[in-house]
């Protein structure tokens, strides 16, 4: 930070380490070797990883105690009865621990996505809870003592609590199968929220129904109708929503194409979405990777670099820097010309990262324009050297002709590098060095006795020596290397005044039989899949991958005429993205079909799971409105909130319909069944609802060290929660009525008109 020269140690972990526990005990360490320094020598941590997993272990803390005191407020709002709230609120402390004790017996680490996983779960884990403690005390304000109600509530909300669970648990099966950057990123997420949501449905049928038993009295001389239950706000909601129901199942076409108008415009914002293959994250530090003119020496390399350096310095949020040269931290081998820096911000500072790096590339470019610069995040360069593939966008030029990749890639550079938001344009033309070349003038060669192989040879002993003896030292052998002195030849002028003796006795020096001239570099020539490449490189500042990804191809269909034989393809993190999003968007089609086979064996017909499953449907379009509304991207994160998102949501369809086949063998006729069993189901799916609402909320909000990779599947999943709420409650039912309509199926009662109906209860 205070510019001084240091040396940089990197330690790393065995793969089943504890960063942790490693970091505690270098400090120890570190604080018995400040003992033994000299003052005026420092020792300190430059990057310590072990922070970001603290960080993230009291977020997650953070997220469940908010989570908890949001779900209280809300179960205590619906329910106005303090043990009825306890017995619910227990429940998220204990799926918790005993989550962290099955992802321990798993073999699983604290990491960023299991932490987020367990984070993001907390609003979900009560659900489960909610349903069977509304359902209890519903049935003791109703009349029934504590066990009775609890055997009650069990047989009526059992069956759909099963497969209101399994349901989301389903959706993450496909996600265990996935591979590339996606797999790695989510498998361990997925495995925590399904270890949580299975623990959350065993504790709602043991642990809640017996502590229900023991502390859920009914008031004194508080007895209501199931259906009359509630406050006089919840009441009215309740009344509103009926009244809602009867007129869309009165007018089920119009409702329709309210729907069709969702959906039209859920379509429409997909299409304007900005999209990236990650979510923007401001990381506190950033990378630059630097190449100067191929051929440049470590020397001057470094000269270069010394300025850059003190540019750095000028930046008031920078903390301090890493420099390697001729190194970096990328996994393949570095020139003398290459190298990288890694840049480390305050943790109070007024700019954003992305600010810093701005006013970075502008000064060096001006400063250093023999210099390449790169400035990638430390993820996602981390990520990039991982694939293979570091750069948002690689424009590959294929072509047998090396002639041709080296035009068109210049050509392709000059173009899109004038594109607003496309920067650290790299032409990907590689030279490896220019060389001197020693040509044999042969007649005057011959004339002293001199051939080019013996010349060469002379030359070759002069500068790599010539093994003329050994020497033998215990059990080993050591060579003895007769060569010139290094600084008799260092220089061009040297060289060509180098003295050469011939056979014939002839002394000459190698100007004499040899002219000396300069050659261009070779181009570097990659492969892949056999396929003779260049690649243009670049990123992207101010403008999302997608988007620039557009512009830079309609550039190119003007600018750019390929010869025949030549192609040109996509690469980078774009290529990865679009891959990553046809495994996920696959995956999505498996989680409905998947969710559709619970909901079959759940219901045992095909139509209710078909509303149901048409209902969430509808969800989708709520989590595109929330990351447009919220200024998110459409990246592997939020298409991953969708996913888990259409999982939750077909608990509000489930739990309705399972008691509309309850009312109907009572027998009320299909429209009154659906609009009683939503005035019944009402207060537990608001309750729910909220609850997960209020548990992400503070995943959404940006609390907590994980927040900027997982606010897109927060802001995703409430989305989808909220559309859900507003419209699948209406949506399902409508689907359902039309279809058994046009089907020509008994809309009616289903016992004889003999037999008294229940009373409906007033809206």
């Amino acid at each position: 930070a205070d510019g001084k020269e240091a040396v940089l140690l990197n330690v790393y972990g065995q793969p089943d380490c504890n960063v942790v526990a490693i970091a505690d005990d270098l400090q120890k360490e570190l604080q018995q070797l400040r003992k033994d320094l000299p003052p005026d020598m420092k020792l300190n941590f430059f990057y310590d990883q072990s922070q970001f997993v603290r960080e993230g272990v009291k977020s997650v803390w953070e997220s469940i105690l908010i989570g908890l005191v949001l779900s209280v407020l809300v179960l205590y709002a619906f329910l106005r009865n303090t043990a009825v709230t306890a017995v619910a609120a227990t429940v998220i402390p204990v799926t918790v621990l005993l989550t962290l004790i099955g992802m321990r017996l798993l073999g699983m680490s604290f990491n960023l996505m299991t932490l987020g996983g367990i984070a993001a779960v907390v609003g979900l884990v009560i659900d489960d809870a909610i349903v069977v403690v509304e359902a209890i005390f519903t049935k003791v304000l109703a009349g029934h003592s504590p066990a009775e109600g609890v055997a009650l509530a069990i047989r009526e909300v059992g069956p759909a609590l099963v497969g209101s669970t399994l349901t989301p648990v389903v959706v993450f099966i496909p996600l265990a199968f996935l591979d590339g950057v996606a797999g790695v990123f989510f498998r361990a997420l997925a495995m925590t929220m399904v270890i949580a949501l299975l623990i959350s449905l065993v504790m709602a049928v043991t642990w809640t129904p017996v502590t229900a038993w023991m502390v859920i009295r009914r008031p004194k001389g508080a007895t209501h109708a199931e259906m009359e239950q509630g406050g006089p706000i919840l009441r009215r909601i309740i009344a509103a929503y009926a009244w809602v129901m009867r007129r869309a199942l009165r007018y089920p076409w119009v409702s329709v194409i309210v729907m069709a108008f969702f959906a039209v415009g859920g379509i429409w914002l997909y299409r304007q979405m900005e999209s990236d293959f990650l979510p923007a994250q401001d990381e506190g530090a950033f990378v630059i990777d630097y190449f100067s003119r191929p051929g440049t020496s470590l020397t001057e390399t470094n000269r270069m670099l010394m300025h850059v350096e003190e540019i750095i310095n000028t930046i008031p949020e920078i903390e301090g820097f890493s420099r390697r040269t001729g190194a970096r931290l990328a996994l393949a081998i570095a020139e003398p010309n290459t190298g990288d820096f890694l840049v480390k911000l305050k943790q109070k500072r007024s700019r954003h990262t992305e600010e810093v790096i701005t006013e970075l590339r502008d000064k060096l470019h001006a400063a250093e324009p023999a210099l390449h610069l790169e400035f990638p995040g430390v993820l996602s360069d981390l990520i990039g050297d991982l694939t293979w593939t570091p750069h948002p966008v690689e424009l590959k030029i294929f072509s047998t002709d090396a002639n041709v990749l080296k035009e068109k890639a210049e050509e392709i550079a000059k173009a899109i590098e004038t594109i607003p938001g496309v920067v650290d344009v790299n032409d990907g033309l590689v030279v490896a060095g220019p060389s001197l070349r020693i040509q044999t003038l042969t007649s005057e060669a011959a004339r002293v006795g001199l051939t080019p192989r013996s010349l060469g040879s002379a030359i070759h002993s002069a500068k790599l020596g010539t093994v003329a003896s050994y020497l033998l030292k215990g059990d080993r052998t050591y060579n003895v290397r007769v060569l010139v002195a290094p600084d008799a030849s260092a220089r061009e002028q040297d060289l060509a005044s180098f003295p050469i003796h011939s056979l014939t006795g002839a002394k000459v020096t190698l100007k004499d039989v040899a002219t000396i001239g300069h050659q261009p570099g070779l181009m570097e020539l990659h492969r892949e899949d056999l396929r003779q490449l260049t690649a243009v490189s670049a990123r992207f500042a101010g403008i999302d991958m997608g988007h620039g990804i557009t512009a830079i191809k309609a550039k190119l269909d003007k600018a750019l005429q390929l010869p025949p034989g030549a192609t040109l393809e996509y690469g980078g993190l774009y290529q990865q993205q679009q891959e990553s999003f046809r495994n996920l968007a696959l995956v999505l089609v498996t989680s409905f079909l998947l969710v559709y086979v619970v909901l079959i064996i759940e219901f045992k017909t095909l139509l209710e799971p078909l509303a149901i499953w048409l209902g969430a449907l509808l969800a989708l379009f709520g989590v595109i409105g929330a990351l447009w509304l919220t200024g998110m991207t459409l990246n592997i994160v939020s298409f991953l909130g969708a996913i888990i998102g259409m999982g939750v949501v077909h608990k509000n369809g489930i739990l309705m319909f399972d008691y509309v086949e309850h009312l109907r063998d009572q027998g009320l006729p299909l429209v009154e069944a659906m609009v009683q069993s939503g005035r019944r189901r009402l207060r537990p799916v608001l309750m729910t609802s909220l609850t997960a609402f209020l548990g992400l909320f503070p995943l959404a909000y940006g609390v907590g060290a994980s927040a900027d990779m997982l606010r897109p599947m927060a802001v995703a999943v409430i989305g989808a929660l909220f559309m859900s709420l507003i419209l699948s409650l209406v949506a399902t039912p409508v689907f359902y009525y039309l279809m058994m309509r046009l089907l020509g199926f008994d809309l009616g009662s289903r016992v004889s008109s003999s037999q008294p109906a229940p009373p409906q209860g007033s809206p």
